[in-house]
């Protein structure tokens, strides 16, 4: 298996493509305008506390406020207030908290109205970004996320991820993480310290260690609320932390200064990987290029076709998503029923999974496959479904197939659902559509201007593939007669995500 990792950067924002052998399976998108990101810690007041809902509304800078629960607060929220206390005062010059004594734990069943007060100051997480109408989810049990640990202050637990397998392996991760965890301190080995030493262990808790003094700092006599104290690192370097791992073949990216800060990203976690961070330079869109536009316009949507010639119907409700499994044409190529329904469904299981991943859906889905009457075929379903997840990052259950055929799952929704419209406008709305001609006409025109000026070294036409394919058609092709004609070769570069009449020319001066 290998991945790839392809960056596109905007003026305004940038998007990410996660490749794995060729195929898009994660889509996600950076805007400058988002102020609120997963992982990042404000110092704020609480707002609104209500024992009815056994929560407290609390003021991040969102639209909406934060939700935080009772269960969420973490059973150290006594200590951390007092923490918080000595430090935002002045009073604490020493954040190792080696001679901080905790307190009491906050009883696991106990009323919100019993250890929070509206205006009192707190520090919270984001956990859950604003969805529609609902505001940031929020947590008082900060976290500290590295490469290969994640440090809680007020601690004092070590544990290792389940996704790691082996017995042995867990044993050697925590005995290595007791011998460096710091007092006051808890532990959590991620899945990527697998295999890892002592060394690049304690690098990555260092590094831990210096962010928690960074917020500790902030905290000191700090009157503004709320205040982000702590951000998450950006999403580019958070992607690379959290999905970089010995598959990747590739990091492509098409401006320089992000390529610059991907570089210097990787020299502090992963120095051997650096060699394989390139810099798109082509005349065609880095998109393009590796066929993601192509992807993304035969991925999203409500119908989704596989190769196969069976399909996916994708439907969204109020309170959950719907997966419809159709064979199409496939029941025409296999001998038995029963052969088809599990051939088929197969197929789908590895697409659902890739869909979840692709549009980020999350809360509760449902998937009708086709009908299997044997128990061995849906325990074979079950199997290969849950071998196709093992590669989501996102936390999830699945439950057996039904009789039915349905098969449940649960997916965390930490972000909006990742919504991309394929529909374009119908060039024949008003009853006719311009000719090609007229368009290769007025594309005609503008290189005109712009060869009588002879002010530029080359020229390169970007258009939707259907009209790439009309003028490069034949051997005295409109691109050959335009070459001819100027006496300069003019590229045609075909654009998967153009709209059928749109086109753009780029030039390069002399």
């Amino acid at each position: 298996m290998k991945s790839e990792l392809i960056i596109r950067s905007n003026s305004t924002d940038i998007d990410f493509a996660l490749l794995r052998d060729g195929r898009l399976i994660e889509l996600h998108n950076e805007a400058e305008s988002n102020n609120i990101a997963v992982g990042d810690v404000f110092l704020t007041k609480v707002g609104k506390v209500l024992s009815g809902l056994n929560a407290a509304f609390v003021n991040v800078g969102s639209e909406k406020d934060g939700f935080l629960h009772y269960h969420d607060l973490g059973p150290q929220l006594r200590s951390m207030q007092k923490f918080l206390k000595e430090a935002s005062s002045g009073k604490r010059k020493d954040f190792s908290l080696k001679s901080f004594q905790n307190e009491e734990d906050i009883n696991k069943d106990g009323s919100i109205i019993d250890v929070l007060t509206p205006g009192h100051n707190i520090l919270v997480q984001i956990v859950k970004e604003p969805i529609s109408t609902k505001g940031p989810r929020l947590s008082a049990e900060l976290s500290i996320a590295g490469r290969y640990l994640v440090l809680i202050p007020f601690s004092d637990r070590v544990s290792v991820s389940q996704k790691i397998s082996s017995t042995k392996e867990k044993i050697r991760l925590k005995k290595l993480a007791k011998s460096i965890k710091p007092k006051g301190f808890g532990i959590i080995l991620r899945t990527v310290a697998e295999e890892k030493n002592l060394e690049e262990l304690q690098k990555d808790l260092d590094n831990s260690l210096r962010n928690w003094e960074t917020l500790c700092k902030k905290l000191i006599h700090n009157n503004s609320k709320p205040v982000k104290v702590l951000s998450e690192v950006n999403r580019t370097s958070s992607l690379l932390r959290d999905i970089l791992n010995d598959t990747f073949v590739g990091i492509h990216v098409n401006e320089e200064n992000l390529y610059n800060e991907i570089v210097e990203y990787l020299e502090l976690i992963a120095p051997e990987k650096i060699s394989i961070v390139k810099l798109h330079q082509s005349k065609v869109p880095i998109f393009d290029k590796f066929g993601i536009e192509r992807q993304i316009k035969t991925s999203f949507g409500k119908t989704v076709s596989m190769s196969t010639g069976a399909y996916l119907v994708i439907e969204h409700t109020e309170a959950l998503h719907v997966i419809d499994v159709n064979s199409g044409n496939r029941s025409n190529k296999a001998k038995t029923q029963q052969g088809t329904a599990l051939e088929v469904n197969l197929i789908a299981a590895s697409e659902v999974a890739r869909q979840l991943q692709l549009r980020d859906m999350g809360g509760i889905i449902v998937v009708d496959f086709i009908d299997m009457h044997s128990v061995e075929d849906r325990k074979k379903l079950f199997e290969h479904l849950q071998e196709e997840m093992k590669y989501d990052r996102t936390k999830h259950k699945i439950l057996p197939p039904s009789r039915f055929g349905l098969v449940q799952i649960t997916r965390q929704r930490v972000r909006e659902e990742r919504n991309i419209e394929t529909n374009e406008p119908n060039p024949n709305a008003n009853g006719e559509v311009e000719a090609p001609i007229l368009l290769i006409d007025r594309i005609a025109k503008e290189i005109d201007d712009l060869v009588e000026k002879d002010l530029y070294k080359s020229i390169a036409l970007h258009v939707h593939p259907f009209i790439a394919a009309y003028i490069q058609k034949g051997l005295w092709s409109i691109q050959a007669q335009w070459s001819w004609k100027y006496k300069k070769w003019i590229s045609i570069i075909q654009r998967d995500g153009f709209q059928f009449l749109q086109h753009h020319i780029e030039v390069q001066k002399k």
